[in-house]
This record gives structure tokens, C-alpha cells and sequence, in this order.
């Protein structure tokens, strides 16, 4: 009897463990769907373009800027960030990134840190990498 009180009880944990990691994995989800939705239709109240404008194919494929020049895909984005910008030896992470081009690029207002609309834009962007090794240092593809 004691068996089985054991086991019952070590069931039910791994249950509400299971659905505790299954209730992440939706609301992971979640906000992916959010990022993607923002990646193709947020303005940020800027010129009328999106993420997508430049990084198409969802930003799975090599985009132009509206200059014309050639910029990579974002399918390692999150792989490589953050990073030592170059020019100004600071630290750039995929956020301060993100919001970079909402106010550059875009012309917009960028979405502030810790807000969904930035978080979920990370996630959908992060979500490109997956399977991708971490590259510090490494160059967009």
C-alpha cells in the first residue's frame, strides 16, 4: 500500500510538472505568434514600413534595405547576440537591436524594454534560431 501511495503521489507531481511545462510551452507559443504578427503589420507610428519591409520571408530569407543594399537573413540572429558593436565598443543585445531598427529604419517610436511588443518580437526572432549554435562574434547568414 505504501507502493502505491509513493507512486501515486510521484505520478501526480510529474503531472503538474508536465502540464506546468506544457502551460510555458503554449504561452511561449504565444508570444511567438504576438512577435510574428508584430515582425509583418507593426509601424511603430513610423514610415509606414515593417520588420518584413526588409527582412522578407518572415526574415528567413536575405532582405534589401530601402536603399537597395543586400542584408542578411535572421535566421541566426538570436545565435549571435548580443554582441560588441564595432563602431562604439558597447554591448548590443537582440533587444537593443530590435528597437534600433523601429527608430531607425522605421522611423518609428521603439517599443519599450520589457514590453510584449519588444518581447515578442525577440521571441518570434529567437524562435528563427532554433537548432542554431550559439556564435559570439559571428556574422548574420
Amino acid at each position: 500500500m505504501k507502493v502505491q501511495k509513493i507512486s501515486l503521489v510521484l505520478g501526480l507531481a510529474f503531472a503538474a510538472l508536465s502540464f506546468g511545462a506544457h502551460a510555458a510551452d503554449a504561452e511561449l507559443d504565444k508570444m511567438v505568434a504576438e512577435g510574428q504578427k508584430n515582425y509583418a503589420h507593426n509601424t511603430f507610428n513610423g514610415n509606414g514600413r515593417v520588420c518584413e519591409s526588409c527582412h522578407v520571408g518572415g526574415g528567413k530569407e536575405a532582405g534589401k534595405l530601402p536603399n537597395g543594399k543586400a542584408i542578411p537573413s535572421l535566421a541566426n540572429a538570436a545565435a549571435i547576440f548580443p554582441h560588441i558593436n564595432q563602431k562604439s565598443g558597447k554591448l548590443v543585445t537582440l533587444s537593443d537591436q530590435v528597437r534600433s531598427c523601429a527608430a531607425n529604419a522605421l522611423q518609428g517610436t521603439p517599443p519599450e524594454y520589457g514590453s510584449v511588443e519588444l518581447n515578442s518580437i525577440v521571441a518570434y526572432i529567437t524562435s528563427l534560431a532554433e537548432g542554431k549554435a550559439i556564435d559570439m562574434g559571428g556574422m548574420p547568414k
